[in-house]
């Protein structure tokens, strides 16, 4: 990747704490022949990459690449290597996420790579939804890729949350959890998210403490993040500030990855965790620390 190119590709975004995080469509358009760069689609929707995608784009499958088949957990490192190797990245790839439903799972994507260290990750901006209302191309053709050997970093437990360390954060003095998840799921209304059953909980409702904050409120209608100032403001009328520590968390840890990429990468807050365990977990727990309704409890 070259300066001038890096430069263009910040300048649009310059408002945002991290702008280098966000590329336009015209950028990624320019540079899909650019050897240094991987593009990556992941979708909520498994089968749209082979309904058509950007072209020399490769599939990352959050359901069965991401996670290990087992232990519900994400791939170790030495499968996360493997992910890298047969996508054909190194540690010095300019690696570009994109995906359907205002990328959530193309920042679950950029998370994960966080997670294991790599420094050059990106994500489209307003995803899969932005480049078709352009008129731009898709293809079927999946291309060749030439592996390589990828060394990943120790995982970064700094921006990881695990359920042990949700219950010590309650006993913090205020601590600022935020449920990014829809009203009805915050409330307790709805035990399973609409469509997902098979990611529920044995109760409904929020971690006592939380606020609600749903993750797409986030994006405009277009998909693209909303502008910094619109933010800051969504964030700290929930007393979301960046002065203090945040956990976020969703059902599974992937809409919650996307309010982690807003509050630290476009609004530059240090201290963020996404807890993926999520309420899949914590509404199972024993004696959890629960509530319903719509204050926080």
């Amino acid at each position: 990747m070259t300066h001038n190119a890096d430069t263009q590709a910040t300048t649009a975004f310059a408002e945002y704490a991290h702008p280098e995080v966000l590329v336009t469509t015209e950028w990624l358009a320019e540079h899909l022949d650019d050897p240094n760069v991987v593009v990556l689609e992941s979708d909520e929707d498994l089968l749209l990459y082979e309904l058509g995608h950007i072209p020399g784009a490769l599939k990352l499958d959050w359901e069965t690449q991401m996670q290990q088949p087992v232990i519900r957990d994400f791939v170790d490192k030495a499968g996360f290597e493997q992910l890298a190797s047969e996508r054909g990245i190194r540690p010095n790839t300019t690696v570009v996420f994109y995906g359907d439903k205002n990328n959530w799972y193309a920042t679950y994507g950029f998370w994960l790579f966080k997670y294991y260290g790599h420094k050059d990750a990106r994500v489209l901006n307003g995803g899969r939804a932005k480049w078709q209302a352009e008129g731009r191309p898709f293809t079927r053709d999946v291309p060749e890729v030439e592996t390589t050997t990828y060394s990943a970093s120790e995982p970064d437990n700094s921006i990881r949350a695990f359920r042990d360390d949700v219950m010590a954060f309650l006993k913090t003095d205020n601590p600022r959890l935020v449920d990014v998840r829809s009203n009805p799921e915050y409330t307790g209304e709805l035990l399973h998210a609409i469509g997902y059953p098979q990611e529920g909980a044995m109760r409904a409702g929020h971690i006592k403490g939380a606020v609600n904050v749903p993750w797409g409120t986030a994006a405009n209608e277009d998909g693209t993040f909303k502008a910094i100032d619109e933010l800051r403001e969504l964030y700290a009328a929930k007393g979301i500030t960046g002065d203090s520590p945040v956990i976020a968390y969703c059902r599974i840890g992937e809409r919650s990855s996307h309010t982690w990429f807003v509050l630290t990468q476009l609004l530059g807050y240090n201290d963020v965790r996404n807890y993926d365990g999520s309420w899949t977990e914590w509404g199972s727990l024993v004696g959890a620390p629960n509530a319903t309704g719509n204050e926080p409890g």
